[in-house]
């Protein structure tokens, strides 16, 4: 494997046509020879946090402000899994650094750290994840399906959902916008 796209996004092109990932901002936390696995981060699942902290039987204060927190559509594998990406300042059970930027975990104890005010700094939660079997990824990039460039924290936890994507591509100095969706053939 040459192509090494951990801590890299994945920018799904305008003319990508599976719907799990149309216009989607999907940042990979591993790839190796066992294939990749991402996250969106640019799909509101439309579920408060609140049902999700109900359903685990967990208890919080509606004042903590936590249960404003959207919840995204991590991806189309295992959408019933709740995973947290965050900043590494700390680490629970199931943690997986990812970069200096980044680790995600997916263990219990950070949602009752962060119910506790000990939580990290920067956090989103997620359902389910994406995931490329090997060499799967490699074949779509080469079907030019995605651009890729580094991460970017600012744009994983300060930037608009809805303007995640696009900025992203603007790292590269692309606005896709200007693409056209349908692909030519001569």
């Amino acid at each position: 494997m040459t192509l090494q796209l951990t801590n890299q996004f994945l920018i799904a092109m305008p003319n990508l046509a599976d719907p799990n990932f149309s216009e989607t901002l999907t940042l990979i936390c591993e790839h190796n020879d066992n294939g990749a696995l991402g996250f969106v981060i640019n799909r509101p699942a439309g579920i408060p946090l609140s049902d999700l902290l109900e359903q685990q039987g967990l208890e919080f204060s509606p004042m903590s402000g936590i249960t404003d927190a959207p919840l995204y559509q991590g991806g189309p594998v295992d959408i019933d899994r709740g995973f947290i990406l965050h900043s590494p300042e700390k680490s629970w059970a199931t943690t997986m650094k990812v970069s200096d930027d980044f680790a995600i975990t997916s263990s219990r104890d950070i949602i009752e750290s962060t119910l506790q005010g000990e939580g990290p700094k920067d956090i989103l939660y997620l359902l389910g994840y994406a995931g490329w079997a090997p060499g799967q990824l490699e074949e779509e990039m080469a079907d030019n399906a995605w651009l890729t460039t580094e991460a970017s924290a600012d744009i994983v936890f300060h930037t608009p959902v809805e303007q995640r994507w696009k900025k992203a591509a603007s790292q590269l100095g692309i606005d896709l916008s200007l693409l056209n969706p349908d692909a030519g053939h001569a």
